[in-house]
This record gives C-alpha cells, sequence and structure tokens, in this order.
C-alpha cells in the first residue's frame, strides 16, 4: 500500500500508484484508460463469468471473485476491499453501479487505509436516501416537487408518481392515474424496492407528464464546485436511458443558467468532492425545473459531458481523490485553454460554456420489437465504422466508442446487456445526429438481436432531431409499427439467394474430389434447387436456384451473379457476393457461421438461418408449450399443474440480466405440465411449461 505524500502550503496529497476498479466491462477498462495516461498501475477484480472477458486483460492485475452472481462477486466489498490489499493496491475506483454509492463500502475502503476514489460516505448518505434529499434541498433552495401522503392524495393530484427512496434504474417506480391503483401500486413498488435494493421505502410525488430529464455535472474539490454544464437524457424507455446529449437543446439561457446555480448549491449544500450528477425534472409547459435526485457517482453518459468541455472526467477524480485543487484539475484540459472558464489563484469558479454538441447511444443486446426483452449469446461480428477513439476523447468531430465486450465474447446473463456506448461529438447537434445515424447505420452486428435500427430510427425522428422529446416518448412509440429498419422483401430475396450462393460455393470448396465442378451443376435438365432459410422473424425464405456453369434465380431472369469473392484468410466463412439486375449492381456481403448467416449490404442487415432438409421429430415442440425467451433463472411460480389459467395471466417469473420477465399463458386452458422450479436455470429455448386448451388434451 503507498504511503507517498506530499505537503504543498498545507494540502496534503497522496499519490496514487495502483489502483484497483470495484467493477466490470466498459467502465473498468475506461477507467484503465485513463490510469494508462497517468501511469497509473491497475487491477481488476472479475466473477467466473468475466473470467475472459476484454477488462480483464486490460489491467496490469487481476484478482478472481469466485462465482457469477454479482451477489457473490461485485457486491461482496469485504473480497474487494480484501484483493485491493492483496495485491497492493493504494486506491479503490467503483464506477458506477454495483457499490459506487454504497457509504459503507466506501467507508470501509477508507477504514483499510486505502485511498477512495468518490466523495465521503457522509455526501454519499446524505443523497442516499430520495426522501431525505429532497428535505435538504429544499433547505439549499433547490426547487423540488412536493411530497404527497398516501392517504392524502385525490383525484385532483392525478396522475402520481410512485417512487423508491433508495436506488434507480426505474425500479420501484409506478405511474399511477387511478386512485382505486394507488394502494396496490404502492405496495407492489415497495416490493421491488425491497428486492432491489434492500429498502422497501417509497414516497409519492406529482407525476409531470411531459417532463424532460436535465442532469448537470459537478466536480467538487476542497476549493471550490465546477459546473461543467448539463445533459439531456430525457429518451429513456422504462425509466433507463436510451440516448443521452450534452448541451440539452431548446434551454433558455436563464434556465440553464439557474439550472446550473442550483446544482452547485446542492453539492455545496453536502460539501461534495470528484465528480457527480444533479438530476432535475424540467416541465417546458411551466418553464420549471424540480430536483430528482443526485448521483454521487461517475455516469454512464459521462462521455458526451468529456467531448462538449474536452475534459477526462475519472482523471479529475482521481486528482480529487489524491487532494488537487480545481485550478490543477482543469490545467491541461481544454477548458482552461480554449472554453470559457473563470480563473484566478488557482480557483475556477464561474460558468463554462461547452464547444459543439455531443450525443451518446446506449447499444443494447435486446429486441425492442418484443418489449426490449434482453438476448444472450455471442457477439460474432462487431464492426462500427469510423471510430476514431475508444476510451478517451476526441481530438476533432467524430465516432467515439466505449465497450465492454469485442467480436467472439459473449454477453450473458448474469449482468445487464449493454453491448457499448456510442458517440459522437460534432460542431453542431444536426451533424452530430447525422454522423452518428450514419455509423450505426452502417455498423455490422452479428450474433444477437439489438436495438441499433430502432437507435438509427429515433435519431431521425422529427420529434427528437426538433428537441420535442420527454421522458415518456419513446415508451409511447408503437415500435412493432415502425418497422425498426427491416429489410423489404426484395432486400431479403436477394440477401437470402447470395447467402445460397455462398452456400454453394462453400460446399464445392469442402469437397474432397471433382472441386472444378460447378455447384449445382447437371448433366440433364432437371427441378431447380431449393435453399429454405428463417429470418429473424421466424418467416420462411424459399429460394429456388440452379448451379452448374453459372448461378441463377429461379423465376428471375433479371438477376445475375457478377461474381462470388471467397474472404481472406480463407476458411472464415465470409464471401463478397455481386448481383446486377436491370443495370444496378449491389455487392452482398456474407457471414457464415454454421446454419447461421448474416447477410450486410446497402439495402440492411439480413439475419438469416438455414432450415435443413430433415428435422428429427424428437426436436419438435409440443402445441402449447411455453419456452424461455432467454437463459434465466426461475424466480417465481404462481400456478400448478391441473390449474385452469386465463389468457395472459403470469404462471412464472424469471429473472435474467437484472430484470424480472413475466411468463404468461399464451390463452385460455389447462396447466398440464411444470417443467421448471423456483431457482432453476434455464437457456433459452427451455421448455417451462405447457398450457392446452380445453379441445386440445
Amino acid at each position: 500500500m503507498n504511503t507517498n505524500a506530499i505537503t504543498d502550503n498545507s494540502v496534503t496529497t497522496r499519490i496514487i500508484t495502483r489502483l484497483l476498479v470495484a467493477n466490470r466491462g466498459e467502465i473498468a477498462r475506461r477507467v484503465f484508460r485513463t490510469c494508462r495516461d497517468l501511469g497509473i498501475e491497475t487491477v481488476a477484480v472479475h466473477s467466473d463469468a468475466d473470467s475472459e472477458m476484454p477488462f480483464v486483460g486490460d489491467a496490469d492485475t487481476a484478482v478472481r471473485l469466485p462465482g457469477n452472481s454479482s451477489s457473490d462477486t461485485y457486491l461482496r466489498g469485504d473480497l474487494i476491499v480484501a484483493a485491493a490489499l492483496s495485491v497492493g493496491a493504494d486506491a479503490i475506483h467503483p464506477g458506477y453501479g454495483f457499490l459506487s454509492e454504497n457509504a459503507d463500502f466506501a467507508r470501509s475502503v477508507i477504514e483499510a487505509g486505502l485511498i477512495w476514489v468518490g466523495p465521503s460516505p457522509e455526501s454519499m448518505e446524505a443523497m442516499a436516501s430520495k426522501i431525505e434529499a429532497k428535505k435538504a434541498m429544499t433547505r439549499a433552495g433547490v426547487p423540488v416537487l412536493g411530497d404527497i401522503a398516501e392517504g392524502d392524495a385525490t383525484e385532483g393530484d392525478l396522475p402520481v408518481l410512485v417512487k423508491a427512496s433508495a436506488g434507480g434504474g426505474g425500479r420501484g417506480m409506478r405511474i399511477v392515474r387511478t386512485l382505486a391503483d394507488l394502494a396496490g401500486e404502492i405496495a407492489a413498488a415497495r416490493s421491488e424496492a425491497e428486492a432491489a435494493f434492500g429498502d422497501g421505502t417509497v414516497f409519492v410525488e406529482p407525476y409531470v407528464e411531459t417532463g424532460r430529464h436535465i442532469e448537470v455535472q459537478v466536480v467538487g474539490a476542497a476549493d471550490g464546485v465546477l459546473v461543467l454544464g448539463e445533459r439531456d437524457c430525457s429518451v429513456q424507455r422504462r425509466h433507463q436511458k436510451v440516448i443521452e446529449e450534452a448541451p440539452a437543446p431548446g434551454l433558455s439561457d436563464e434556465i440553464r443558467r439557474e439550472l446550473h446555480g442550483a446544482a452547485r448549491r446542492a453539492a455545496e449544500s453536502i460539501g461534495y468532492l470528484g465528480a457527480g450528477t444533479v438530476e432535475f425534472l424540467y416541465d417546458p409547459g411551466r418553464d420549471q425545473f424540480y430536483f430528482l435526485e443526485m448521483n454521487t457517482r461517475l455516469q454512464v453518459e459521462h462521455p458526451v459531458t468529456e467531448a462538449v468541455f474536452g475534459v477526462d472526467l475519472v482523471s479529475m477524480q482521481i486528482g480529487v481523490a489524491e487532494g488537487r485543487g480545481l485550478g490543477e484539475l482543469v490545467a491541461g484540459h481544454a477548458i482552461a485553454a480554449g472554453h470559457e472558464a473563470a480563473a484566478s489563484s488557482g480557483e475556477v469558479t464561474g460558468h463554462v460554456v461547452a464547444a459543439g454538441h455531443a450525443v451518446e447511444v446506449r447499444l443494447y443486446a435486446e429486441d425492442p420489437m418484443f418489449g426490449y426483452r434482453p438476448q444472450a449469446g455471442t457477439l460474432r461480428r462487431f464492426e462500427i465504422p469510423g471510430v476514431a477513439a475508444e476510451f478517451e476523447n476526441l481530438t476533432g468531430p467524430g465516432i467515439r466508442l466505449d465497450s465492454g465486450v469485442g467480436e467472439g465474447d459473449t454477453i450473458g446473463t448474469f449482468y445487464d446487456a449493454m453491448i457499448a456506448k456510442v458517440i459522437c461529438w460534432a460542431p453542431t447537434r444536426e451533424q452530430a445526429l447525422r454522423q452518428l445515424a450514419g455509423a450505426l447505420r452502417r455498423a455490422e452486428l452479428h450474433g444477437l438481436r439489438t436495438n441499433r435500427d430502432l437507435l438509427v430510427s429515433l435519431l431521425g425522428d422529427p420529434v427528437f432531431v426538433g428537441g420535442a422529446m420527454d421522458t415518456t416518448w419513446l415508451d409511447r412509440l408503437d415500435i412493432p409499427e415502425r418497422g425498426l429498419g427491416s429489410p423489404d422483401e426484395l432486400a431479403r430475396k436477394w440477401s437470402a439467394f447470395a447467402a445460397t450462393v455462398a452456400l454453394a460455393e462453400t460446399a464445392r470448396a469442402e469437397r474432397g474430389v471433382q472441386q472444378r465442378i460447378p455447384a449445382g451443376f447437371r448433366n440433364v435438365r432437371a427441378d431447380a434447387l431449393v435453399t429454405t432459410f428463417t429470418d429473424d422473424s421466424g418467416e420462411a425464405i424459399e429460394i429456388r436456384w440452379r448451379g452448374g456453369s453459372r448461378f441463377t434465380l429461379d423465376g428471375h431472369d433479371d438477376v445475375e451473379v457478377i461474381s462470388v469473392v471467397v474472404g481472406s484468410p480463407p476458411g472464415e466463412g465470409t464471401f463478397a457476393v455481386v448481383l446486377e439486375t436491370a443495370g444496378l449492381r449491389h455487392t452482398f456481403r456474407v457471414f457464415t457461421h454454421g446454419d447461421d448467416i448474416d447477410v450486410e449490404s446497402a439495402l440492411g442487415h439480413v439475419a438469416l438461418r438455414r432450415v435443413p432438409r430433415f428435422v428429427d421429430p424428437a426436436d419438435q415442440i409440443g402445441e402449447g408449450s411455453l419456452l424461455a425467451p432467454m437463459p434465466g433463472t426461475i424466480v417465481r411460480v404462481d400456478v400448478g399443474v391441473d390449474e385452469e389459467v386465463a389468457e395472459g395471466q403470469t404462471l412464472m417469473v424469471m429473472e435474467a440480466m437484472k430484470m424480472q420477465h413475466r411468463i404468461a399463458a399464451p390463452h385460455f386452458g389447462t396447466v398440464v405440465e411444470l417443467a421448471a422450479q423456483v431457482g432453476q436455470q434455464v437457456d433459452a429455448g427451455t421448455v417451462l411449461a405447457v398450457v392446452c386448451q380445453p379441445n386440445n388434451p
């Protein structure tokens, strides 16, 4: 453990030489990046499920935390502190999530003689309870929404919002529009909050129907609080952020100044040290804002602030933890050189002006068409064009990528399903939106369904482009109606034909003899060959084709195969197939992975699965069977065998990726089989229950 200290003008600075990140994935890699720039050695802790993940390889030293679940690993503060001491680390950075806002953990780090890269435990406790935080903010002169006692709620108060006092992420939160539902929703929120945070305390406040989520970035040091502008995080699904940007569009200069001033008062009132975020709900109709909560940690969306101010917030966190003042923190950053900042005698105050505009999207392994259902599996290909920086600030307009996974890595079920954060900085908001949408549109993401097409759609939506979004906008959209970039019938047909050509070439190359004979060759006229695929939606695509001297698509004499080029090196299952029709040429890049095929072209991405010609009857799923939509753990079973159930009735609940998912009856009937029990871990596609209709025993 490091004991080196520098004393200057009565201020003691402790120098961090080896830092442990008590987290995983993308945020661990982000902190490691800054540590490398600062010359600080790094230590990772990892669960068994994460042993091969990139962040483990990024660290100079890695310590195993036995187990897979968060409760056995990343939430075990005692094991993390012990790991830091065992490898001689002198500081711990908590990242975000897990133990990052746990005052007891922070206190245990400090008591062990380690440097805590975060605010004081007392500051964390002051903001840990939303109820107590609102009282403190009222005393500090920060606007808040008043609370409504459960028994005092009237029709005139509706709608109201039930919120958990501890935690966040939308858990323990309910919108209530009728008084008759209030008691039940409060009970449900308490139960969810207790399960998620170990604290079932909830409160009720007025619900702002079309509010915007605006948050202000602050950095506190011993000599003051620096305000680094605001972010708009209004695009949310189920109270979880999807798109964030800085600065927030459409705010008046007056509201912007008032927001920054309120955030500064909030931080100063609790003696805040380090990077933190003060979150507000802005009501555009009344042009007023209200305090929501303070996140006493680094935020997921911090890169957009870094981009528009030219700062490294992780470096600032480390600097504060070492005892440095604001003047020293901003030295060398763009805000000290090219941005408008007031600085005198090493003290930074006043209003800091953002340069340009930055937008961040959270790329998830999830299916928006089916209620944002999380996905699990291997990310076979992960390529985003035009990435100019990873985990660090851009030197000019362009794309930054912060990702915890890489090509060939597995998105598991123990943690959340975020693949990456993709950030774009540009001189104007319009340019940033267009460039980011273009990069996502051309991205190649294979092996898992993602929300990529939804993100592209949202970035070009007139409501979002016009800055008229609110926190309920995304939840109100009819996602299936949007199509989400789904290729049209012609694109699907051509892509499937290109895949057929690639498979035929693969078959020819794999033949031990007669490789010079073209695929599909017949010495007599024969019926067309048939290759059948299913697409993402499960719809069958049948390709009737003929081989021989050249490939032809049966019934489409105008489609000509111009060339087929096998990828390099051979055997990787990549092909470039060029098709031409009516003088137009399209190049299809075909990636084969056994029976799974991904086809990329200007017409869009098409994911296909080859249907085998013969199916084993043992592989058939019986009618009425309910299958696990993803790998997970059964946490509740609500019915029994021979019980009669209604359509839509919950049969059981499974947990995957920190979310709970209902398994509901598809129709009225009787439960004739329960194949899963509480505590059982199941794979995707596992039969969980069988519900038979009365006339179909």
